[in-house]
Order: C-alpha cells, then sequence, then structure tokens
C-alpha cells in the first residue's frame, strides 16, 4: 500500500527566521546550533541539521483534534527551512535512524492503534496500519524523547 510522509509547512515558522534569541523567547522558541548529526531533525525538510546550521527548538500543536489525543511537544525546525518534505513510498533516513513510535488515528482524531519500531522496518508497521480501514492517518515520532516527527497518509 502507497503510503506519502509529509514534513511541516516551513511558512508556519517563517516569522521565526532572523529573529534575535530575545525575540524568539517571547515566542517560547530558542535557537540552537546543530553540534553533530543525526541529533537536530528538523521537522519541515525531515532531515538531520548539518553541524553549524541553526534550528529552533519550539513547541508545535502537532494533534489539534479535539479529542482527549489533542498534544503537542517540542520540535526542532532548522532555521531557513524551506523546502517540504513530500515523499510516497520513501523512509527518510533522520525517521530510519531511529526508533519511531507509530500512532494511528481514524477521522475523528482518536488512536485507534500504536507500536513501536526501529526505523528501519518502518515500512512495514506503516503496511499493516493502513491495512486497517479505520485508520486515517499516521503520526511518527522519535520513541526516546515522545517528539513528533512526520505525518504519514495513504499516497
Amino acid at each position: 500500500m502507497a503510503f506519502r510522509i509529509s514534513g511541516l509547512d516551513p511558512a508556519l515558522f517563517r516569522h521565526l527566521y532572523g529573529l534575535s534569541d530575545e525575540a524568539l523567547a517571547a515566542y517560547g522558541a530558542k535557537r540552537y546550533v546543530a553540534s553533530a548529526t543525526p541529533g537536530f531533525p528538523d521537522r519541515v525538510e525531515i532531515r538531520d541539521a548539518e553541524p553549524g546550521e541553526a534550528v529552533f527548538l519550539l513547541n508545535y500543536e502537532h494533534q489539534p483534534a479535539n479529542t482527549p489525543y489533542r498534544a503537542r511537544h517540542a520540535i526542532f525546525v532548522r532555521e531557513g527551512a524551506e523546502r517540504v518534505y513530500n515523499e510516497v513510498d520513501t523512509i527518510p533516513e533522520t525517521l530510519s535512524l531511529r526508533a519511531i513510535s507509530l500512532r494511528a488515528f481514524n477521522a475523528a482524531g482518536e488512536m485507534v492503534d500504536a507500536d513501536l519500531a526501529d526505523g528501519r522496518e518502518l515500512k512495514v508497521l506503516i503496511e499493516r496500519f493502513f491495512a486497517n480501514p479505520e485508520v486515517s492517518y499516521l503520526h511518527a515520532h522519535y520513541a526516546k524523547r515522545g517528539c513528533y516527527a512526520a505525518r504519514i497518509d495513504r499516497a
């Protein structure tokens, strides 16, 4: 079954690009400079920032459904990220390098299944979840820290 992994729209974060650290703090955001890769996974381009690249750590509502599963958490966004990751049947390296918590939601935004996978085995879990017609979309989270990583839809 074909699937599409997509990153976040950079328009949501452009107002932060170029701000001072003090101005970022007013948004509850903090700037870091990537010191190693992997280590600072950007949610727009779905790639790890390269050493020396600036990233923002900020709180993002990734599950806005008006259900008990409504959720927000910290994410990294690379300062200046513009190219939205949007690929079919391809697992980006930043996901394949990490343990992933995959969460399956129905059209109402209620969680109907969840499991853990080594990122190299993620495709099998995606296909298993989408075999269930009740599943509308998936959220991938980095299992260690629980941060939202990407959205996955049927293609």
